[in-house]
């Protein structure tokens, strides 16, 4: 058994949540399916969150989506793409929007748990350097309380992050290098990727489109705002219960000044939560700061 066989044998049988951490194109995602395989094999009820919110296995770029795997063909690259459950952040860049990230960690855990998963596999994104990288994690630990964090390392890269772990939560760590079959990507495959994504989560199924009033909103909107600014922007569609049910796309309506929502969720939300990104003609993502896009502070 090689170590990558032993880091899933071990979470697999014996975790209740497993992190898995690593940088971009470290086998991470590779790693957790493996681990939900053989978790099956052994009679586990798993679930499966995605918390990367840029390189999507689960729902689309911007969210936290979590997956119930009750058979090995939920597995699958396409059945991982439709989320049971989603959290919206609204940024494919986690430091946007930090609490936005950690509190759809904490719901979608806590539903998890609540319908039947006994191990819980958390897939990270690859910020896991510098100041950013290792608050990120360490709020990560903080809420989701693992019982095992599994890395998968270029060398001493994930140590800093270790070691945290280690004198804040006293939690078992298991590390790995990075398989070498891995095929690294650059920024702008990355990139091209993201916009794929969005384009083939908006682009499925019958389009709806809904008027918009201009008091659904948070953030809120300033007295007398030009709505004409929020054309293309991105928002997370909610349930009213604390939840979402999706994405939607704002649109401005120049004959009437008003705001029409375009989203593949046929069920009408109860309010919209803006995000933190501008989608092109072709999808990809313009990050916009909400504060300057307001005038606020």
């Amino acid at each position: 058994m090689n170590e990558h066989e032993q880091l899933v044998d071990r979470a697999a049988r014996h975790a209740h949540t497993v992190l898995f951490l690593g940088s971009m194109d470290a086998g991470k995602s590779t790693l957790a399916r493996a681990t939900a395989a053989f978790a099956l094999r052994v009679g586990r009820s798993v679930a499966y969150i995605d918390a990367d919110v840029a390189q999507k296995t689960i729902g689309p770029p911007t969210t936290v989506g979590m997956k119930h795997i009750r058979k090995p063909d939920d597995l699958t690259l396409e059945a991982l793409s439709h989320a049971d459950a989603l959290g919206f952040v609204g940024s494919t860049f986690p430091q946007d929007d930090l609490v936005a990230l950690i509190g759809a960690l904490q719901r979608l855990r806590d539903r998890a748990r609540t319908e039947g998963a006994d191990l819980l596999i958390v897939d990270t994104g690859g910020e896991v350097s510098g100041i950013g990288g290792e608050l990120l994690k360490y709020y990560m630990v903080d809420v989701l309380e693992p019982d095992l964090v599994v890395g998968l390392a270029r060398g001493q890269e994930l140590e800093p992050i270790f070691g945290i772990v280690d004198r804040f939560f006293g939690i078992e760590t298991m590390s790995a290098p990075v398989h070498p079959d891995v095929v690294l990507t650059s920024v702008e495959e990355r990139t091209t990727s993201h916009a794929k994504a969005m384009a083939r989560y908006f682009e499925a199924g019958e389009q709806q489109r809904f008027r918009i009033k201009p008091t659904v909103f948070v953030p809120t909107l300033p007295p007398l705002y030009d709505l004409q600014m929020l054309d293309r922007m991105l928002v997370g569609l909610s349930d009213g219960q604390g939840g979402f049910i999706g994405l939607g796309l704002l649109g401005y309506v120049p004959e009437d000044a008003g705001l029409r929502l375009t989203t593949p969720v046929a069920v009408p939300p109860k309010a919209l939560r803006l995000g933190s990104v501008r989608l092109e003609d072709t999808y990809r993502a313009k990050r916009v700061d909400l504060r300057n896009l307001f005038g606020t502070e």
